[in-house]
């Protein structure tokens, strides 16, 4: 068995290609008409799959990778197979299918020596799934929309490198985590501000305090503060809201709300001083 070859080959091939790339289109080797997959032995499955993988011939790979699991799925090469249907999932875009086989193999396989990968890919695909789904949006689409898949990358992301620091997928996903959390983080501010527009003051604050307790390391932490401050006003609670402010002028006081020690807010009407 050559897992750790093949392995690496795909641990290369896939860190080259897919780093903050758009989704990726099957080659056009793929063209060829898809049939039943011969009737083989294991190995020649496997050679036939690895060789149309390698050529970027993903619809055949896939094609001979699937007969393997399901005909063999206690042969010599399953356990590969498995984790190579997971790369080809992904190369032709089908995330939700990279997700489902990605777990499939977490859940069976826990302890294999490329299980990190599985995680890796599964967090990728779910990465792809939401790539731009809040961004460029205006407040009242954010508001209405759920950012699943998203939410799903950001935790995929985190598992991986909590269960596998030393990977070395974990260096990308750490990078990925920053991104996403910032996304996310802004994202609950968006919706925060528009319950603030609509009079839901409660909702707002509760908004801003989930960013600060989920995503304390967001660079957004700070606005949430901000709403917090402003859905007090509107709550009428101005002794919640000036002990609020005092933290928003220690930790940001360039704050584009603030004007000195006073607070100007978006959507309620008058100021508050500290």
């Amino acid at each position: 068995m050559r897992a750790n070859t093949t392995g690496t080959r795909l641990a290369a091939m896939l860190m080259a290609t897919t780093l903050l790339a758009g989704c990726s289109m099957l080659s056009s080797s793929d063209k060829e008409k898809e049939d039943e997959a011969p009737d083989l032995q294991e190995q020649q499955l496997y050679e036939q799959g690895r060789t149309a993988l390698e050529d970027g011939s993903y619809t055949t790979a896939l094609n001979r990778l699937e007969a393997i699991d399901t005909r063999f799925p206690f042969g010599e090469t399953a356990q590969q197979a498995q984790l190579e249907l997971i790369y080809v999932y992904f190369k032709n875009g089908d995330w939700e299918e990279t997700r489902a086989a990605a777990s499939r193999f977490i859940r069976l396989h826990p302890d294999h020596p490329q299980v990190d990968y599985a995680y890796y890919l599964r967090g990728l695909a779910a990465w792809q799934a939401g790539r731009f789904s809040l961004e460029r949006l205006r407040v009242i689409d954010i508001a209405k929309r759920d950012p699943g898949a998203t939410r799903d990358a950001y935790g995929d992301f985190r598992e991986l490198i909590q269960r596998f620091p030393n990977s070395q997928y974990a260096p990308d996903a750490r990078q990925r985590i920053i991104y996403l959390r910032n996304l996310l983080a802004q994202h609950e501010l968006e919706v925060a501000d528009f319950y603030l527009r609509k009079g839901a003051y409660l909702a707002a604050v509760k908004r801003g305090q989930w960013v600060i307790e989920n995503y304390p390391q967001a660079d957004s932490t700070r606005d949430a503060l901000a709403v917090m401050v402003e859905g007090y006003m509107g709550l009428g609670m101005d002794e919640r809201a000036r002990e609020t402010l005092a933290v928003l002028i220690q930790n940001d006081p360039s704050n584009d709300r603030l004007k000195g020690r006073t607070f100007n807010p978006r959507h309620v009407k008058g100021k508050l001083s500290s």
